[in-house]
């Protein structure tokens, strides 16, 4: 059985265009084989913004905490073992203001953790979460793709793949605002259901 991690982080919770892209991929998922789901809503379940504070838990020997401390860290643990409990992450990923949503991106620190997820060599760091497959779903109002105003794709590429995920795909669902939408809509959703089938 396939473990999967959804990732939403739309403001506009079920009704958002990149919650719904990733449910149609999930449902189609399992049309195809067994899967387990677990979802984390990040906008509904909002993380806080990352404080010195909950940084300096993470640095302090797990013996040592207070409880504040162990909280804290907690949070960060947490993340880190159901990210590495599935083997399939899906995010459903909207763009405002030509970047990520910032509830995605307190999820992105809180799994970012040098000597846990990555570590640094001679060579440079070297990612420690090995052995993920993840799917974007980008849904976007205005048209971007392959431009220089797409920072959301090389964003999410590094940083994935700076904790060791670089099997990372992404199906874009653009101009979701202008008069087309329906159409890419559905070139979106054909997309999914080709992919899902072949994983």
């Amino acid at each position: 059985m396939k473990k999967v991690l959804v990732l939403n982080s739309s403001l506009n919770g079920e009704q958002g265009n990149s919650t719904k892209l990733s449910q149609q991929f999930v449902e189609q998922l399992a049309n195809n084989q067994q899967i387990s789901v677990t979802t984390r809503d990040l906008s509904d379940n909002a993380i806080a913004h990352l404080t010195q504070t909950e940084m300096a838990a993470w640095m302090t020997d797990a013996n040592e905490r207070n409880d504040e401390q162990k909280a804290l860290a907690a949070i960060s643990d947490d993340l880190i073992a159901e990210l590495k409990d599935n083997e399939l992450i899906v995010i459903g990923m909207p763009m405002y203001n030509f970047g990520i949503p910032s509830t995605f991106k307190a999820w992105i620190d809180r799994i970012a953790r040098a000597g846990i997820t990555f570590k640094y060599t001679e060579q440079g760091p070297v990612g420690l979460v090995e052995g993920k497959k993840v799917v974007v779903l980008a849904a976007r109002g205005g048209i971007y793709q392959g431009t220089d105003m797409d920072t959301q794709t090389k964003y999410l590429k590094d940083v994935l793949g700076f904790v060791g995920m670089t099997d990372v795909h992404f199906i874009y669902a653009e101009g979701l605002a202008m008069p087309d939408a329906e159409q890419s809509l559905e070139a979106a959703k054909n997309e999914i259901n080709t992919f899902a089938a072949a994983l």
